[in-house]
Order: C-alpha cells, then structure tokens, then sequence
C-alpha cells in the first residue's frame, strides 16, 4: 500500500511538472490591459500569428504594475505595450529583470485633448477657462503613467484642476457625451487610439513637455526569455506598426464584437506585413 501511494504522489508531481509553462516552449504567457487599446489590439494580433506558428499564447489581464511584477519574477513572458520614455520609464526602472526587445510603434504621444471645437490650442490657455471645463480633467486608472504625468502637468502650470480618475471605458464615455452635447471637456489622452478615428479630436500644445514628447511603444520581456525562446524573441523584435496600419487594426477592433476573430481576418488581409515579421 505505501509504494502505491508513493507511486500516486510521483505521478502527481510529474503531472504537474508536465503542465508548468516552463516545460512547455510552445507555451506562452502575455500581459494585457482590458481597455487598452493599443496593447490589446497588438495582443490579440501576435495570438492569431503564433497559432499559426503552433504556439499557445495565454492572455493575462492585469494593470502595468501586476505584469511588470510578474515578469520581473519571471511568471509571465511578455507584454507589449510599454510606453517610453515617459510613461512607463519610472516603473520599468524598478525591475531589473525585465529586457527591451523591440519597438512596434515608434510615433506614439500623450496629452491633454479636447474637441475640436474648444476654440483653444494650449494648456496655458487652460487657465483663463476654469469654469468652461468645470475645473475638472477627465483621467484615466490611477495606476496609469499618463495619471502621473497629468498630475505634474497641473503643478507645472498651476492649474487649478482636478483630475477625475476612473477608467478608460468612463473616460471615452464621458468624452463621446459631451461631444454630443457640444460641452467643453479635458481628457488625458494618447495616440494610438480609436477615438481619434471616431471623433474630431485635437492635442493642447505643451510647451514645458510635461506630458513628454513622442514616446515608443516597446515590447518586453523577462530575462530569461530571449535564451529560452530565441524564435519567439526574434518575431517579437520584429513585430512593428505604422501609422495607417496602426490606425486601421485599431478601427478594426473597436468595431469587432470577436477581438480573437478579428484579429485572425486582420492577420489574413495583412499577410505581407506578417511574413515581414516572422523573416
């Protein structure tokens, strides 16, 4: 009876270790921010090619923080949407297991955005409007580096607002309702990003560069993984975006009710830039 149980204990054991992803270098673990939609977008498009490649890519949907943590204790193998210089620059500097393997979009900026019929150009001008925007911005999570960078933008200016922060689903809400109803409003902002696509948008100048200049959207990784998995290391460092193509996949997954076969169709139709990335 007791080699039995001996013989049951080992073969749980064994069973266990034959599903960890370590084991398995067909296996892969991606973070995701719901919401996002840059990163979920890139996401859900290197799941459709990897399937092809007959890979397994597990989406893990948590804030920048969790997935930051939990690749710098190696847990989860990627994520693709990390802004820098600016926005994420402070959290990935508190990692120090993590590895920059590429860059898919280079032409990425944060800001203070408005309608296009708020007849100003300018955060300084910001100021003398208190009362129009009900001395409110309307922010994003907490956690998120734009949040931060709106924060320093009002002490930068001493402007005598308040950041609402919510979500990125309230936000865009909040915007497309004022916009309706032609009220002047102020959201934390970013491209790339479907409401551009979808409404008549405009960037408030920056002259201090608060809010930073361009940014680079950049993929990475745990440290481990480029020697681990040196194929999937070299698609991820090709993976890239232009502007136009960058501005069609995300119009493309706003309007989809099926992300996972939306992004398979996208792949389809995009066949030559995907053979680009797997060279």
């Amino acid at each position: 009876m007791k080699n039995i149980k001996l013989a049951l204990i080992w073969g749980v054991i064994l069973l266990l270790s034959a599903c960890q992803p370590d084991g398995n270098k067909k296996y892969i673990n991606v973070g995701m921010v719901d919401g996002w939609a840059e990163g979920v977008a890139m996401t859900y498009v290197a799941k459709a090619v990897l399937e092809e490649m007959g890979y397994q890519l597990v989406i893990q949907r948590a804030t920048p923080d969790m997935i930051l943590a939990s690749m710098n204790n190696g847990d989860t193998d990627l994520y693709m949407d990390v802004w820098l210089p600016l926005t994420h620059g402070s959290k990935i500097a508190k990692f120090p297991n993590l590895v920059d393997i590429g860059t898919s979009y280079a032409h990425a900026r944060n800001g203070l955005v408005v309608p296009d019929y708020v007849p100003i150009n300018s955060i300084e001008e910001l100021k003398t409007h208190v009362d129009q925007f009900n001395h409110q911005i309307m922010g994003i999570e907490k956690g998120a580096g734009i949040t931060a960078a709106v924060d320093r933008t009002l002490k930068d200016y001493d402007l005598n607002y308040l950041q609402v922060n919510s979500s990125t689903v309230a936000m865009i809400t909040e915007l497309q309702n004022a916009i309706k109803e032609k009220r002047w409003i102020v959201v934390a902002a970013w491209q790339p990003h479907w409401m551009f696509g979808k409404m008549k948008l405009k960037f408030l100048e920056d002259p201090r560069e608060s809010l930073g200049t361009s940014e680079q959207i950049k993929i990475f990784t745990r440290k481990q993984f480029p020697t681990e998995q040196p194929e999937l290391t070299r698609f991820f460092s090709q993976v890239h975006f232009d502007v136009a193509t960058m501005a069609n996949l995300l119009m493309k997954m706003e309007e989809s009710k099926d992300k996972e076969s939306t992004a398979k169709q996208w792949v389809a139709e995009h066949r030559s830039l995907v053979n680009s990335w797997l060279r």
